[in-house]
């Protein structure tokens, strides 16, 4: 059998210290402000507003999906032992509904702090998001037939788009 490297663990636990690296990148990571050019200043109300908004609306989206999933959640990409599939509610949007609000939040707050670097923070978010799905699918088509269907028919990260 072919076992991941010691860094990324059997099951995926490197995955969630990456994570939680860039979750920390982009709420106390520098920002770019004052090593960037500034935001156009006439735009600063509406961005921040609109930052808070998409912010709080993927915190939401995230808190939604794992209660959906209920006792199949983990941090691990790894499935559970006993878990089941999930593809209702948000999760007939979306594959990785908790991913997609996460990345949401990311963006709402680099609009919010009106960050060039916390953007980018972002960007290698969904770019990791998507490098860590491609494990958890894999995992999860071993483990349930019908996944291939589901994959077939509900984007991964964004709705309708990717």
């Amino acid at each position: 059998m072919n076992h991941p490297p010691w860094w990324q663990g059997r099951r995926g636990e490197g995955y969630v210290a990456v994570q939680a690296v860039l979750f920390g990148l982009i709420l106390l990571g520098p920002t770019g402000k004052g090593m960037l050019p500034p935001w156009p200043a006439a735009s600063h109300s509406v961005v921040t507003a609109c930052g808070l908004a998409l912010a709080v609306v993927g915190v939401l989206i995230s808190a939604r999906a794992a209660i959906g999933l209920g006792r199949n959640l983990t941090p691990l990409p790894h499935p559970r032992d006993d878990c089941q599939l999930v593809d209702t509610g948000l999760y007939g949007w979306v594959r990785h509904p908790i991913y997609f609000g996460l990345i949401l939040a990311g963006l709402g707050w680099a609009l919010f702090v009106q960050g060039w670097l916390t953007l980018a923070w972002t960007g290698l978010l969904l770019v990791f998001f998507d490098i860590k799905s491609r494990r958890e699918e894999a995992w999860l088509m071993a483990r349930f037939p019908a996944y291939a269907a589901y994959r077939q028919r509900v984007r991964k990260l964004i709705p309708y788009l990717y």
